[in-house]
């Protein structure tokens, strides 16, 4: 138990010369991606550039050791960051002390809450979460985070936390356009595009081997903040009027652990819960992804826990909340990295970056990190899930349009809790009226079919019927009404057989609904049959009194039912 705690022994006590060069050489490529995504996404939450930094050091080495994906590359992630911005919108001012503080309880929050759940294994959180759900949020939510970058691009001053503030903002701001600036920022992003498209293509005709020139490619905003550092400082735009980075403090994060005040906790447990619940969905999502890769498997419980030390060691050493970044763990994994301590030397790689770099960084322009953000949401935007659900699924698809509806128009808080809500309101819909088939025995087999959709044998002193769902309180009162509806009028039925052998679980509420659709049916004339009931649920149906009033019998197989009420 106490080793299972710390996946990383299972893989150190191996580990080899050869792992070592192969996580180096990911360490180095994902270091080059990490290094302007962490300043970018500061940007996003509306915290200080080196917190950004600060938020992917010592989080990336803490998962290494309670993480069981190899491949996860944690660290501030676009849709976490815009939460924790959308948070702490109305209790504190950007730039502010106490917003920065806002932005530690949140990950100090996170932490706990994903630390509790994983204790309590609730690892299969995600499961009451739909993926066209979550699909549209992170959808809306590259868009809010795409749209919110361009006042950046622009050179002007703009606010709003939905779409609809935002572009109103922007427009009332629009004759303020600040040409070098926008000139800057078209520029990097124009050049990233292009790399995201012909980069790979292009390492490739430099000779270097498929395995490297896919995650090389990924490198190029690293080459887009350089060459934007050295245009500003060798024609000194920021004298122009160039919006820059500024002076980042140099040196290694401050630990400490301040405990926050009880109101403030009151007003951020709400979004930090979602902020735990969409970054795992995330994070597990891109573990089991790239873990299937591999024949890996990333156990969910254990991955909360992971995923709360990672946080509680963001806000520890005045970060906010991070998560499992999937483009960087694209990156880690086709880099070659086969091991968490590809993340504790990237950890390293950041940690210099802070001791040394920072006067580079001053010159940084942040129409740069802007194109930067704008390039990296852009594969988050996905409304192909739109068509595919219209095609499939209109229940699917009007959860999925009403939360990107709600997220674009109300803010990503709204958003998110609707998602929530959304998904749970669609489960219980679709619980709720359960498929019924009347079912007939397919002649010179022991099979039976729907009597619509197959030629079956059938009697007319017999209804057979097939409940395609397990029996709770949600959908017990539908059951009753829907078998009770199927005898109207067929007075010539004398047995009922009910083939369970697709109900896992009966409820209270489901064993007090049988009871009441015994007592009807023999009022009736009509006996009551099981047939096909498994273990756990027979276990529930013997520790109650329903067997002794059970107007029939519980049969092995429902072939067996058929033959015998013959």
């Amino acid at each position: 138990m106490f080793l299972s705690l710390f996946p990383m022994a299972s893989w150190l006590k191996s580990y080899n010369r050869i792992q070592f060069g192969q996580d180096a050489t990911a360490a180095l490529i994902v270091t080059m991606l990490l290094i302007p995504q962490s300043l970018a996404y500061a940007l996003v939450a509306g915290v200080p550039p080196e917190v950004g930094l600060y938020s992917s050091i010592l989080p990336l080495i803490v998962y290494a050791i309670f993480g069981t994906s190899s491949s996860l590359s944690v660290g501030p992630v676009a849709v976490a960051s815009l939460m924790t911005a959308s948070s702490l919108a109305n209790i504190a001012e950007q730039g502010s002390a106490s917003y920065l503080t806002g932005a530690i309880t949140l990950a100090l929050l996170s932490g706990l809450l994903l630390i509790a759940m994983g204790f309590m294994k609730l690892g299969k959180i995600t499961n009451f979460l739909s993926h066209p759900v979550i699909s549209g949020f992170i959808s809306a939510s590259g868009i809010i985070i795409a749209v919110s970058q361009l006042k950046h691009i622009f050179g002007i001053k703009a606010h709003g936390d939905n779409l609809a503030t935002q572009i109103i903002s922007m427009s009332e701001n629009i004759l303020d356009l600040h040409m070098p600036t926008l000139i800057m920022g078209l520029s990097v992003l124009a050049f990233l595009l292009l790399a995201k498209r012909y980069a790979k293509a292009f390492f490739l005709l430099l000779t270097f081997p498929e395995k490297y020139a896919a995650p090389l490619a990924k490198t190029a905003p690293i080459i887009g903040v350089f060459a934007s550092i050295l245009v500003v400082y060798f024609f000194d735009l920021g004298s122009h009027g160039v919006a820059i980075t500024g002076a980042i403090p140099a040196g290694l994060p401050h630990f400490s652990l301040s405990i926050p005040s009880l109101s403030l906790i009151q007003e951020l447990m709400l979004p930090a819960l979602m902020i735990s619940i969409i970054g795992y969905v995330e994070s597990i999502s891109v573990g089991k992804t790239l873990g299937a890769k591999r024949g890996e498997k990333v156990k969910p419980n254990q991955e909360l826990i992971g995923l709360g030390a990672a946080n509680l060691a963001s806000g520890v050493s005045g970060g906010f909340p991070v998560t499992g970044g999937f483009s960087r763990s694209v990156v880690n994994f086709d880099a070659g990295a086969v091991t968490q301590m590809a993340g504790v030397m990237t950890a390293f790689g950041i940690l210099i970056a802070s001791l040394f770099l920072t006067p580079v960084l001053f010159f940084l322009p942040k129409a740069t990190l802007a194109a930067t953000i704008i390039v990296a949401v852009s594969g988050l935007i996905d409304f192909s899930i739109l068509k595919k659900t219209w095609c499939f699924s209109r229940n699917d698809f009007y959860a999925a349009f009403s939360t990107i509806a709600i997220t674009l128009l109300l803010g990503v808080e709204i958003g998110v809790a609707s998602g929530v809500i959304l998904s749970i309101m669609l489960h219980l819909s679709q619980s709720s009226e359960p498929h019924i088939a009347e079912v007939g025995l397919i002649e010179g087999t022991e099979h039976f079919r729907n009597i619509q959709r197959h030629d079956v044998k059938t009697l007319l002193h017999l209804l057979s019927l097939r409940l395609d769902e397990s029996m709770f309180f949600a959908n017990s009162a539908f059951l009753e009404e829907t078998i009770l509806n199927m005898i109207q009028n067929r007075a010539e039925i004398e047995h009922i057989i009910i083939q369970c052998n697709s109900i896992s679980e009966i409820d209270f509420s489901a064993l007090e609904m049988l009871e009441s659709l015994n007592r009807q049916l023999l009022d009736k004339g009509i006996k009551l049959s099981l047939s096909e009931v498994k273990g756990p649920v027979m276990d529930q149906l013997k520790a109650s009194d329903f067997m002794t009033h059970l107007s029939g019998k519980v049969y092995l197989s429902h072939y067996q039912a058929f033959e015998a009420l013959s």
